[in-house]
């Protein structure tokens, strides 16, 4: 099995704390400032911790209908979380999971560092093409980005 990885690093002006903070509110935010990808998160499995399970469904102009996604990994404390989408037409028939690590980090300046990294883990020999995989990077920045500005309006 090969897999396929991105790596996304957005400095902030803010702090660790707060940017952790928004972007594990991912569920409640991103309709909000993504409403064109976005259509809903629901738990269906657990209260957010290790273990538990999210259906996420897009809207109607994105290609995909829905996702399944498992919380693997959560430290508060060092402001980390995992988690990997294991169902849904989002796999393309190609894919056994895609799997995402976040992390922030203080920078040197008093704000932070947002990192994200997104492996796919593909089934054979079929592979994402490196326009995909550009566009896919380019959509997180994108949504870390509105995730971002929207906290910051609303603080």
């Amino acid at each position: 099995m090969s897999s396929a990885t991105l790596q996304v690093e957005i400095p902030s002006k803010y702090p660790v704390e707060r940017v952790f903070k928004n972007f594990s509110d991912f569920d409640n935010i991103a309709p909000k400032v993504k409403p064109e990808v976005s259509k809903s998160i629901e738990t269906v499995e657990g209260n957010g911790d290790v273990g538990t399970i999210k259906i996420f469904t897009f809207d109607d102009v994105v290609p995909f209908t829905t996702r399944k996604y498992k919380v693997d990994a959560l430290d508060v404390s060092n402001h980390s979380f995992s988690y990997s989408f294991v169902e849904g037409d989002i796999l393309m028939g190609i894919l056994n999971s895609i799997s995402y690590t976040v992390k922030v980090v203080p920078s040197s300046d008093g704000g932070s560092v947002f990192q994200q990294i997104v492996t796919y883990n593909y089934k054979g020999d079929e592979k994402l093409s490196e326009e995909i995989l550009k566009k896919e990077k380019e959509t997180h920045e994108e949504t870390y980005k509105a995730i971002e500005a929207c906290a910051a309006a609303h603080a």
